[in-house]
């Protein structure tokens, strides 16, 4: 059985590794596994950020990366979260429904999405225009 919360928050907490991409199509998913090389170089590229700050040289591009990365994984969540029931068991067959435990995982995607995407946005835009000046 398939739980549409498990998978919310599946997709919520560790879905820019493709965990819930796994959970529901197993580990042979090639889409699933795209998130690996993502996640990686958007890790690498913050790997200086520690000791250099946001003058390191990977903060550039590693950033907005990882933040889209994670709005992503966080709008996957969501729409898991707020698909139908009927269509849920359609789509998985047995299954169970997700209650109270998708709805939080939604909201919590929709808080944790929103604050990385304007992250991004906001990095991008400082970034713009401290090079254009």
């Amino acid at each position: 059985m398939k739980s549409k919360g498990l998978a919310a928050w599946l997709a919520v907490l560790l879905g820019a590794l493709g965990a819930h991409r796994f959970y529901l199509r197993g580990f042979g998913d090639l889409p699933g596994h795209a998130h690996w090389p993502v996640a990686l170089l958007s890790l690498w590229g913050l790997r200086d950020v520690g000791r250099l700050g946001t003058n390191a040289e990977g903060m550039t591009w590693a950033l907005p990366l990882a933040c889209t990365l994670l709005a992503a994984a966080c709008l996957q969540g969501i729409v898991i979260a707020l698909t139908s029931d009927e269509r849920w068991l359609a789509r998985h067959g047995q299954a169970e429904s997700g209650g109270w435990g998708a709805v939080l995982a939604a909201v919590l995607g929709l808080l944790l999405g929103g604050a990385s995407l304007m992250t991004a946005i906001a990095y991008g835009a400082q970034r713009y225009f401290e090079l254009s000046s």
